[in-house]
């Protein structure tokens, strides 16, 4: 499977009649992998011959913000696949390209680019190019690509724009909301027995530390309804209301609520084996 790779990937490819013939920002691949010189052509009464060239150039004259995603070597009678183009041709006066082998890419716009090419280079015919696919054979040379995975920024989330109205339903408090709040929190001072116990507005019963300690009783205040306020605030029969609460110890809990599943038991021993 390709691998991403941090490297910018291939816009173009193209043949140039000479080194000097290739345009600005492109490369040409001037010697094979070996060493030799990487000219197309040259040989068999012709004079002059032809180099291969490539780019990494963001948005070309005929791509603009194209890239190209694969490269393949066609025979004079392979039709071209759907959505592949020749590649360009930088010639001189009086030179051509030999049809019997063609050289297509296909370009995709750099937005939806996944699987790319990011380099093309030459070998001789029984060279193997560690973590290169061959694509084909020209006159004596092979040709091989590097494909991988492009690698995209992660999107940024778009700023959220809250009206003044929103902005109002803030939960934060000022100062002097602050001092209010702890003035008539100090008052709720509750007497149990000898024992005095302070409640306050911030006080909360619930682990806070994390995100999943939060609860939605964090930040409700505390307080009594009426109707059992002024008992407690009044005389030594405070907690009156409270004398039928019966509070139970985990060993009552465990002996009232027992349950030794005698009869399922009793059932699930008269089944027949093949139903167990």
């Amino acid at each position: 499977m390709a691998a991403q790779l941090d490297q910018a990937p291939l816009t173009g490819v193209a043949w140039a009649s000479s080194p000097g013939a290739a345009p600005f920002g492109w490369t040409p691949i001037t010697s094979t992998l070996e060493g030799a010189t990487a000219n197309f052509g040259k040989g068999f009464g012709q004079k002059s011959g032809y180099v291969l060239c490539i780019t990494s150039t963001a948005g070309s004259e005929t791509s603009p913000g194209d890239v190209v995603a694969d490269v393949q070597i066609l025979s004079e009678k392979t039709p071209l696949p759907s959505g592949y183009v020749y590649i360009r041709e930088f010639l001189e006066p009086k030179t051509s390209i030999s049809k019997k082998k063609r050289i297509c890419v296909k370009l995709v716009p750099l937005g939806v680019a996944e699987l790319v090419v990011f380099d093309i280079m030459l070998s001789g015919k029984s060279k193997v190019v560690p973590c290169y696919m061959k694509i084909g054979e020209i006159s004596s040379f092979a040709v091989w690509c590097k494909k991988g995975h492009l690698l995209k920024p992660k999107p940024l989330p778009k700023p959220r724009n809250i009206s003044p109205a929103m902005k109002g339903l803030s939960l934060a408090t000022t100062d002097q909301d602050n001092k209010k709040t702890e003035f008539s929190s100090e008052k709720s001072l509750t007497r149990i027995g000898s024992k005095h116990v302070s409640l306050k507005r911030d006080d909360s019963i619930y682990d806070t530390s994390n995100l999943y300690g939060i609860s939605a009783m964090d930040g409700v205040p505390f307080a009594l309804h009426p109707k059992f306020e002024s008992s407690i605030t009044t005389g030594t029969n405070a907690f009156s209301i409270f004398t039928d609460l019966n509070i139970k110890s985990l060993a009552d809990i465990e002996k009232e609520y027992d349950y030794a599943f005698v009869v399922e038991r009793t059932a699930a021993a008269r089944l027949p084996p093949s139903i167990c």
